[in-house]
């Protein structure tokens, strides 16, 4: 029996081993730190929770010790009794997540949804039979459905409503809420409107508030002032007025409970803390959620009766006794439209009475009617910023692009009418990807033009931007003026840029319009699917370079610079150091963003900066970061000049993106296919893709050309090898394998499903790549976010060495080579039995034709079969394992790094140690 040196100690306790203590070596450390107790090691792996060593990351290894008595195999009555109590236990937790699915997917949305139509029936007996309909199984599954969409609205406006209220805590209720309070001096004593003023002036804004997270869109305009960003001195009693809002509601703080209407009082944080996910939905094994499945279903109830009931109610009685009941039922949204109705009937009557108790002195009333009448202001708001603007942007697009389709309004008029909630919900949804886009580009404008030029923009990137702090504070015709400009700028933007060039193309090219994106479903090429090929895969990859912003925001310098010095305005567009700056990105925004900020993020952009894209707020005095620029002579007939120039260039630049792109690809195609009638999708990406490939070759040559020929010639030779390597990737990880994909996808689950058995089934290859190319993008993004195995390892190899650093030697093997012959295997075999074995063993033709047409489902079905046995067999020998370790274990032993390595172990057996 070998013994530990004496100079070898344990890395823990730092004390030498013992015959009843010895010291291990169980990782690759070396050195002092190689040797550890067995009892120390336990305890430090309980404290750190880990199974391996922090320093070598080698995994620890434990080697089980059984009681003497632990007979060769169990018996059979050890595995019937273990079998049994899992058994129990899953029995156990099936009753109990059964209960919690039945819970909170059937009661609480059979119960809201019944609820909903019990009230809205309009009539006495409906109450009074409520609860036998709770208990009707009659369209139970339609019912738990729409339940679920009730149940969604109403935690929704809940957690809006508890947001709401933090935001008018934080930032304060506005002025006519609090105006019987005196302005009291702030901290550095100054009145509100000293602090603000100091040369700033006055502006259309609310006293600026602590930045909120994701703040709901709201609408931005474009006011006119003059051209240098002098505010207007008009307005400067009233934003006075809103900054002794702002410290009245700071003096209001300290007057007691009865004028603060409880703000704190619930302790959201303290019951946010004892609360969780798992117990509050039942998941952690407890009844506890039985509870809140009645606290949901109560407050379900009463926000239906509040928030839908009755407003729906006012407004159906106003329609009604107005006489527009007609018009409101034409529209196809009867609800919607009188529940808005509704809405802004109510907002009318809780101001007037907001105001009848402000002047019989109701302080108390006086305050929760206008805290009322701010929830009601504040919906209707985002419902007209998120909804209405982008709907009133996508219908505008729509009409003005009517003639590039050759469609007519009698289409439009129909398609409304067939599917009315469809058309308005892609109308809207084209709508608010316009208003992203110019977003978007109002953000690569900030980057290129002096800070202070886009003064009458508001900075997405502020973090003082708060959409909701102005819906609060600015009253509501400044709301209704900002979106009557905003809807006139962006209608301007789409009649110069879509409808303008349309008639100009109609002039001048009257062969070249309409585009052609007709469906045909008798052909042989299913036109959807290349669609879903184009939208998912192909523009997703072109919008995704990086080099196409750059090559944008080059582009918007290049102009910038020439417009600048034809017009005698660099100075003004770029600034005095534009040309010691050329090479450095310029940050130019009005406020500028603070450390961190990313101004072209999309995820800030929807979240945050959808309220200032579609609208043009002023800013509060002048621009924070304002430089200063030399005013040229006649300053405001070279400012018209500028705008005409920009309209101009928009113009044309509208015309080169709606021509070149589609009649590059239509000659292209024309020489593949032979046919002039192509999906227009299809022609506008080929061309979009000649055309980027075409900027991107000579970006790539004009950046070469100063290294002289034989650089030159070296890249040349680089990049070819480069391309080369990728085409033969891309002809097998891009074509090869989804082919092969979508004709086993075609033949196990197309196939049987669509074709009879006396029917020959058709294969179109071009078909089965589109699909394929889908499935495969689906397999991949499920790959990587499973579990790691050898193929995602490899995928995230590939996708980490990039197309400059291309390992073709490595993905033909890793990645190419394995999965084709999986695939091939799997379309050859069930072909070779069907088509080579089964004739020679003597069938009848009808079996011989039924054989080939089922032998790929069925050898689905064996695979899938033979994959949850073998599940189960792994899930029994751990059953096995786990009941011979109750029963028998009675320690571990600590196994050395040499005994995995050598196959010996250089410290003898120690005793056993307990678990």
């Amino acid at each position: 029996m070998e013994t530990a040196d004496e100079a070898d100690i344990c890395r823990v306790c730092r004390s030498e081993g013992t015959p009843d203590k010895p010291l291990y070596h169980p990782c690759v450390c070396t050195g002092s730190i190689k040797f550890i107790h067995q009892e120390c090691l336990v305890q430090w792996l309980k404290h750190s929770r880990k199974e391996y060593c922090e320093l070598c990351k080698h995994r620890f290894a434990f080697t089980p010790i059984y009681s003497p008595d632990m007979p060769p195999r169990l018996p059979i009555q050890d595995i019937c009794a273990g079998l049994l109590t899992s058994v129990g236990t899953a029995i156990r937790y099936w009753f109990h997540y059964t209960l919690v699915a039945f819970a909170w997917l059937g009661v609480v949305p059979l119960t809201a949804c019944r609820i909903y139509k019990c009230l809205f029936t309009g009539s006495v007996s409906s109450l009074l039979t409520l609860p036998l309909d709770m208990l009707s199984t009659e369209n139970l599954l339609a019912d738990c459905l729409q339940g679920c969409f009730v149940v969604t609205c109403s935690l929704c406006a809940f957690i809006s409503l508890v947001w709401l209220r933090e935001q008018i805590v934080h930032g304060g209720p506005p002025l006519w809420l609090e105006h019987h309070q005196q302005p009291q001096p702030n901290a550095a004593g100054q009145q509100p409107n000293e602090a603000a003023g100091a040369g700033q002036g006055a502006a259309d804004d609310p006293p600026a508030a602590p930045p909120a997270p994701a703040a709901p869109p709201a609408h931005n305009e474009a006011e006119p002032e003059p051209p240098d960003g002098l505010p207007e001195q008009g307005e400067e009693p009233e934003l006075d007025n809103e900054e002794e809002g702002a410290a009245a509601e700071d003096a209001d703080a300290n007057n007691g409970a009865q004028d603060d209407m409880n703000w704190n009082a619930l302790e959201w944080d303290r019951a946010a803390e004892e609360l969780t996910w798992e117990r509050m939905l039942g998941l952690d094994g407890s009844l506890v959620f039985l509870e809140h499945v009645f606290w949901v279903v109560s407050l379900n109830t009463l926000f239906i009766l509040v928030f839908a009931f009755c407003p729906y109610h006012i407004g159906h009685f106003s329609v009604v006794g107005l006489g527009f009941e007609e018009y409101v039922q034409a529209s196809h949204f009867e609800g919607l439209i009188t529940t808005i109705v509704g809405y802004i009937l109510l907002a009318m009557t809780l101001i007037l009475c907001h105001g009848f108790a402000a002047l019989v002195r109701f302080q108390r009333s006086r305050r929760l009617l206008g805290v009322c009448y701010i929830v009601v202001k504040v919906s209707l708001l985002v419902v007209v910023e998120i909804g209405v603007f982008p709907l009133i942007c996508g219908w505008w697009l729509d009409i003005c692009s009517l003639e590039m389709f050759d469609a007519s309004l009698k289409d439009r008029e129909l398609s409304f009418k067939s599917a009315p909630g469809t058309t308005m919900f892609l109308h809207w949804l084209v709508g608010m990807v316009y208003v992203f886009y110019f977003a978007s580009f109002i953000l690569l404008l900030r980057e290129v033009l002096r800070p202070g030029v886009l003064w009458f923009l508001r900075n997405l990137n502020d973090p003082d931007f708060n959409p909701v702090q102005e819906m609060i504070h600015l009253p509501i015709y400044r709301h209704i003026r900002r979106f009557i400009l905003s809807v006139v700028v962006f209608g301007s933007i789409v009649l110069l840029m879509l409808w303008l060039p349309i008639r100009m193309i109609k002039v001048f090219l009257p062969a070249f319009l309409p585009y052609n994106v007709l469906l045909y479903s008798d052909a042989p090429v299913s036109e959807l699917s290349l669609e879903l090929l184009l939208l998912q895969v192909v523009l997703p990859a072109l919008l995704e370079q990086g080099h196409t912003r750059q090559w944008l925001k080059g582009l918007v310098r290049t102009w910038t610079v020439s417009a600048g010095y034809l017009l005698d305005l660099h100075s003004y567009l770029l600034g005095e150091q534009e040309d010691n700056e050329a090479n450095q990105p310029v940050n130019n925004n009005n406020n500028n963003p603070a450390p961190g900020h990313h101004n072209n993020n999309p995820a800030h952009v929807v979240g945050e900066g959808l309220h200032a894209a579609h609208q043009a707020i002023l800013q509060q005095g002048g621009p924070i970061g304002f430089q200063p620029y030399q005013r040229p002579l006649r300053f405001p007939f070279r400012i018209v000049l500028l705008i005409g120039f920009m309209c101009v260039t928009l113009l044309v630049a509208s015309l080169v993106c709606l021509t070149l792109p589609v009649f590059a690809g239509r000659w292209l195609m024309s020489f593949w296919t032979g046919s002039s009638k192509i999906h227009e999708l299809y022609t506008a990406a080929c061309g979009l893709y000649v055309c980027w490939l075409s900027i991107r070759g000579a970006t790539v040559l004009l950046a070469w050309m100063p290294q002289g020929r034989t650089i030159i010639m070296i890249k040349v030779q680089e990049w070819t090898l480069m391309i080369l390597k990728t085409l033969v990737v891309a002809l097998l990880v891009a074509g090869v394998i989804p082919l092969l994909l979508g004709l086993l996808f075609e033949l196990v689950i197309v196939a049987p499903l669509r074709v009879p058995l006396d029917q020959t089934p058709l294969f179109y290859p071009w078909q089965d790549w589109a699909l394929g190319v889908l499935h495969a993008k689906i397999i991949a993004a499920i790959t990587l976010m499973g579990p790691q195995w050898w193929l995602k390892s490899v995928i995230e190899q590939v996708y980490a060495n990039g197309i400059r650093n291309i390992d073709l030697h490595f993905i033909i093997r890793k990645l190419a080579a394995p999965v084709i012959s999986v695939l091939l295997l799997s379309l050859c075999v069930p072909y070779v039995i069907a088509a080579g074995v089964v004739p020679t063993v003597g069938v009848t033709p009808e079996m011989q034709i039924l054989i080939q047409r089922r032998i790929y489902p069925f050898l689905l079905m064996v695979v899938s079969i033979i994959g949850i046995l073998s599940f189960q067999i792994r899930q029994f020998k751990r059953l096995y394992e786990h009941i011979k370790n109750d029963k028998y274990l009675v320690g571990q032993r600590l196994v050395n790094y040499e005994r995995k390595a050598r196959g010996a172990s250089s410290v003898p057996p120690p005793n056993p140690i307990p678990e």
